[in-house]
């Protein structure tokens, strides 16, 4: 403890309050709320015997302090929420990536707003709706809005005929004054109370405007408020009702070895209209009823909406604190319940089985994921009788047509999975012009290994070929020195695999993790050369063209390129636009005209 620490802690105030916890480097590791903060700020300082391990590493790390003296226990709470939300202190509790949560947004700050999705939430007059974990959903949402409404979707109102959108019938054009402001508006009422969940107050608000214009005998706008009405009902028939009425949000929560995982059903009007999954980092040497009011806090503090009512699958300590703090966010009365029976209970119990579902479908995932890479590895290590797993692996493939622009590749896998940024691509110049895959081999393996020393080799070389490709790449490693490392050929036909010194190939059990393991590390190698090669040769047929033109030579060649960017512009391109490129002329110009234009090529 510091000198500086022990002398705040005497000076520490008998108030509400927020204390905040600094490094020696002045970063702020973690911020709490005390109803009293003289006692609360004093405990981490005192017997730390009853303090968990995380407790214990942040104390150990508190360099200075501060505290914010707050009127009442509610401000503290929001002071809290708002310091963690923009500090992301370390030892706090937090919303896995909960910066990056879409939103739908709708731009009620126009004239004509429309719908759209984003990732930041600002005060310009916008409505916001969300956070929402799955972007997919978000988008899928707003399909659905737009097959629903007419709503523009164009950013240019600048415009003087109305698009596409408008003939197919998917929005009213209000760029060309088609529309009426207050009907368009009319329609957004609809959109927002529909992403709120409220279906019924949609049908009623569609019904009477539908009745109104049809009193009205504007028979074609009531035919599309109709349409409208229909798919509505549709896509309400589709949402369970499971309680009576209102609004509700239920919490349930899970724990496992991967964390915590909250779940939120949201319930609007007494329907169920969707759900979210939060995964709570931070969280592991955590009492779930801390980890549950951190959530609440920090879900609530940045959520657009807030209902009447949330349900948690349990009580908490500071409820009444927490039920104040939502009420006055909401600027209405909100109540946390925790359900011992009936409907609702059943409702925190099925978003409790979701979060529990949630983390049992990750742990699978992550199981599936260790038997493709890891266990794959220590598989492979098994079949080939290797000393050690392989965890690095590199592998070599040759590329060419007829031994035209002959290219290798190596991909390099770590643990498994492909390290890219390691990958390394060679054009072979001994057997240029000639198919000779086996000095190809001999090349690129003497480029990468004729001068390596021990610490920079693999751990099992892969050759993609047969014994052929195996005998000339061991020719050269092992005449580098390099006696120790495995090298193995792949042979192209059944995955046979060809080790040094043996006759008989190994033969990987069909459907083993090992030898999907060897066929993606070999189609790798194989896009990887094959997708060099491609670009060379690309690069060969586009130059060959220009090499023909008489007074064009390699620096015009490329000044052409790079100004008009592929041949087919240079093909229509006229005179004066080439002959007034820095570097060209008019003859030079007219001489690239002419010869395309002889060729028929303009």
């Amino acid at each position: 403890m510091t000198e500086n620490v022990i002398e705040k802690l005497q000076l520490l105030p008998n108030q509400p309050g927020v204390y905040i916890m600094k490094d020696n480097h002045g970063k702020i590791i973690y911020v709490g709320k005390a109803v009293v903060l003289k006692n609360r700020v004093r405990q981490y300082f005192q017997t730390n015997k009853n303090h968990s391990a995380k407790v214990k590493s942040m104390v150990a790390k508190i360099d200075d302090f501060e505290t914010i003296i707050t009127g009442s226990e509610i401000e503290a709470l929001i002071l809290e929420c708002n310091l963690i939300k923009k500090h992301r202190p370390k030892y706090n509790i937090s919303l896995k990536d909960d910066k990056t949560y879409p939103y739908v947004k709708v731009t009620l700050n126009e004239p004509y707003p429309r719908v759209l999705t984003t990732r930041r939430v600002v005060k310009d007059g916008a409505r916001y709706f969300g956070p929402y974990t799955n972007a997919g959903a978000v988008h899928e949402s707003i399909k659905l809005l737009r097959r629903l409404f007419p709503l523009r979707s164009c950013k240019n109102m600048d415009v003087d005929r109305p698009c596409l959108e408008y003939h197919i019938k998917r929005c009213l054009a209000p760029c060309t004054g088609n529309v009426d402001v207050s009907e368009y508006n009319d329609m957004i009422k609809a959109v927002c109370l529909f992403l709120e969940g409220r279906s019924d107050a949609v049908e009623k608000n569609l019904t009477e405007r539908m009745a109104a214009a049809a009193d009205n005998f504007k028979f074609e706008l009531a035919a599309k408020l109709r349409d409208q009405l229909i798919a509505v009902r549709k896509i309400s028939e589709k949402q369970n009702i499971v309680t009576g009425a209102g609004d509700q949000d239920a919490v349930g929560m899970a724990r496992s070895e991967f964390g915590v995982c909250m779940q939120v059903f949201f319930i609007r009007s007494g329907k169920m209209v969707g759900r979210d999954h939060f995964l709570v980092t931070g969280s592991e040497e955590e009492s779930d009823e801390t980890v549950l009011e951190a959530f609440l806090k920090q879900y609530y503090n940045q959520a657009t909406f807030i209902p009447r009512e949330v349900l948690l699958p349990f009580e908490l300590s500071e409820q009444s604190l927490l039920e104040a703090w939502l009420s006055k966010q909401k600027a209405a009365r909100v109540e946390l319940e925790s359900p011992k029976r009936g409907t609702k209970k059943d409702i925190v119990q099925m978003a409790t089985g979701n979060a529990e579902k949630f983390l049992a479908d990750e742990a699978t995932k992550l199981k599936q994921a260790n038997a493709q890479t890891l266990g794959a590895v220590a598989e492979l290590q098994r079949h080939l009788q290797l000393s050690k797993a392989p965890n690095r692996m590199e592998c070599f493939d040759i590329s060419h047509i007829q031994g035209s622009e002959t290219v290798a590749s190596m991909v390099v896998f770590e643990g498994g999975v492909p390290n890219k940024a390691a990958y390394r691509r060679f054009k072979i110049r001994s057997a240029e012009g000639k198919p000779d895959d086996f000095l190809s081999m001999r090349e690129v393996t003497m480029r990468r290994y004729g001068d390596s020393v021990v610490e920079d080799m693999p751990d099992l070389i892969i050759i993609d070929g047969g014994k052929g490709q195996l005998s000339s790449a061991l020719e050269i490693i092992r005449g580098a020195g390099h006696l120790l490392v495995p090298v193995v050929g792949l042979a192209k036909q059944f995955e046979y695999i060809f080790t040094e010194g043996e006759s008989e190939p190994v033969i990987l059990p069909r459907h083993s993790q090992a030898l999907y393991l060897v066929q993606r590390i070999r189609d790798e190698a194989h896009r990887f050369a094959v997708t060099y090669h491609r670009k060379l040769r690309s690069k060969r047929n586009l130059v060959s063209v220009l090499d023909h033109i008489v007074g064009i030579g390699p620096k015009r060649r490329k000044l052409l390129l790079d100004y008009f960017g592929s041949v087919d512009k240079i093909k229509t391109a006229n005179v004066e636009a080439m002959a007034g490129i820095t570097g060209m002329n008019l003859p030079a110009a007219q001489a690239v005209y002419n010869f395309f234009a002889s060729r028929n090529e303009i």
